[in-house]
């Protein structure tokens, strides 16, 4: 065999390694799923797939379900009907709870996580790591577990340590769980307890974001400490409290869990009743889905609007650079 008919026949292979090249069908695959183009949506595809299915199609069924009465066996439209018994004492009672617990929630979980995180970040505090990982350890515990703890830490008995401790300072037991005011401070420090950590971690995140160069250029200038807080820490986490405000808001107005785990669904004079256990009161309980739906839509509609007021406000719209 000739040199020449040798590399003929042997164009196809590389003599480096000895692998086959690759057909050219394979080479035009690799190359589409390699593009520009391609691999963004190939990425994002997981997302858009999940939500597609796990959330806009259940939404789009939701806002078709609120205009119907639905039976075992049958489904019949009845127009606007279900809104129209929305607006009732007891929605309202939940409305009334569900503003109040977000607005406490939001407060807390705002300004207690920003001061932490300042504290976690400054170089007086030791053993940082430990502090992170203790408050962030709340949020990977089970909301049932956590309600058990605080239904036995707060009972109405004499001998609970809630009302120990406050009987040191000379007051008297409290009914915590049967007591509007008690009952709902329940409800915030269970949702402080397990948020707190996650919060926390964004706020530091910000905070190693911030040039250390502003804060030299600061002390350069004869600022304290309180100036530089407020001219340098609190614009620079702008982004991030407008974040966490806004998914404290969002979580505020979605609240169950809480309530569910220290009355079971079902609290004394509806000192506990929110927005959703109120929908799963009547969606589930009552097996009345249509109505169910209808309060899902308006829950829904709450947090659409409250949202955006808040993000307008604060300019959550607006670009960085603007």
């Amino acid at each position: 065999m000739t040199n020449k008919k040798f590399k003929q026949n042997t164009k196809d292979y590389e003599f480096g390694g000895g692998n086959i090249a690759e057909p050219p069908m394979r080479k035009r695959t690799r190359g589409f799923l390699n593009s520009k183009n391609v691999v963004p949506y190939v990425f994002v595809s997981p997302f858009i797939i999940s939500f597609l299915i796990l959330t806009l199609y259940p939404t789009i069924q939701a806002f078709i379900m609120s205009f119907q009465r639905i039976l075992p066996g049958q489904v019949t439209f009845i127009g606007f009907q279900n809104y129209e018994r929305i607006f009732n004492p007891a929605f309202f009672k939940a409305l009334s709870n569900t503003t109040i617990y977000t607005i406490a929630t939001v407060f807390v979980l705002v300004l207690v996580p920003l001061i932490l995180a300042i504290l976690l970040d400054s170089k007086f505090v030791r053993f940082k790591t430990i502090f992170r990982s203790a408050l962030f350890i709340p949020s990977l515990t089970s909301v049932v577990v956590a309600g058990i703890i605080f239904r036995l830490f707060f009972a109405e008995s004499e001998s609970s340590i809630a009302n120990q401790m406050i009987g040191l300072f000379g007051f008297d037991p409290v009914s915590w769980q049967y007591t509007g005011w008690s009952g709902m401070l329940l409800m915030v420090l269970i949702a402080s307890w397990r948020w707190m950590g996650v919060n926390v971690l964004y706020f530091l995140a910000g905070l190693q974001n911030i040039s250390k160069e502003l804060y030299e250029s600061a002390d350069i200038d004869g600022a304290n400490i309180f100036q530089k807080f407020l001219y340098i820490t609190l614009p620079s986490l702008k982004p991030i409290m407008v974040f966490v405000t806004t998914i404290s808001i969002i979580g505020g107005f979605r609240v169950f869990e809480e309530s569910y785990v220290l009355w079971e669904g079902n609290s004394p004079g509806n000192i506990g009743l929110t927005l959703v256990g109120y929908l799963y009161q009547q969606g589930i309980q009552q097996n009345d889905m249509g109505f169910g739906a209808a309060i899902g839509v308006i829950i829904l509609l709450i947090i659409f609007i409250v949202s955006i007021l808040y993000l307008l406000i604060t300019g959550g719209f607006k670009r960085g650079d603007e």
